[in-house]
């Protein structure tokens, strides 16, 4: 099983970006499906998650500008980030719950996101 994350890049403040995580692999099921952030010297924080029914939760840094949703047929997991900040400026990783003979966690490799005031 791996989790692929791109869709990263540089932008404005003020700006959007639309992250994407795609699973592959021998893959039973997805349960939980998140994405972290870790800025330069910082520790790695949950941004949002979505479980397999759609329900999601933001950290409070995120509501209102980031939205999490999944494609549970194409395996997909989606991070559209509107209103971006020079504060958002971190490595973006997505981390799955999945089902793949065992149930663990997966992360992909961090796709960077680079905001410029």
């Amino acid at each position: 099983v791996q989790l692929q994350a791109f869709g990263g890049g540089l932008v404005q403040a003020g700006g959007s970006l639309r992250l994407s995580c795609a699973a592959s692999g021998s893959i039973g099921s997805i349960n939980t499906w998140g994405w972290y952030r870790q800025a330069p010297g910082k520790q790695r924080d949950l941004v949002a998650d979505i479980t397999r029914g759609g329900s999601a939760y933001y950290a409070d840094s995120a509501k209102g500008r980031l939205t999490i949703s999944r494609d549970n047929a194409k395996n997909t997991l989606y991070l559209q980030m509107n209103s971006l900040k020079p504060e958002d400026t971190a490595v973006y990783y997505c981390n799955a719950e999945i089902w793949s003979q065992t149930l663990r966690r997966y992360w992909g490799q961090g796709t960077l996101v680079t905001v410029s005031s």
